[in-house]
């Protein structure tokens, strides 16, 4: 336990700033997975929709710094790309780390 008061003070942002990241993490990770699922299940537009939908957060996540922008970048090409091979009616690729 921190002694000092600016020590406390930082122990409580920190606390905080965590709970926050951890939700914001948790909201995109669903939203991706909804991404993901979509396109499993062959439907163009809700995939497209839950797209549109992550991109958004995604884009927020890496200007707050919540992911590395780059993190944010891979993981929306990523996405767009099985989206495409969805519409150009190939089997998308499934990576083990993409999930």
């Amino acid at each position: 336990m921190p002694n000092i008061k600016s020590a406390k003070k930082r122990l409580r942002q920190n606390i905080a700033r965590r709970l926050h990241n951890r939700s914001a993490k948790s909201e995109l990770r669903t939203l991706c997975r909804k991404v993901r699922e979509a396109v499993e299940a062959g439907n163009t537009e809700e995939a497209e929709a839950e797209f549109r939908l992550a991109t958004k957060k995604l884009d927020r996540a890496g200007d707050q710094r919540v992911i590395h922008p780059n993190a944010a970048a891979r993981v929306k090409s990523r996405l767009s790309a099985r989206i495409k091979a969805l519409k150009q009616g190939k089997a998308p690729a499934s990576n083990p780390a993409t999930g």
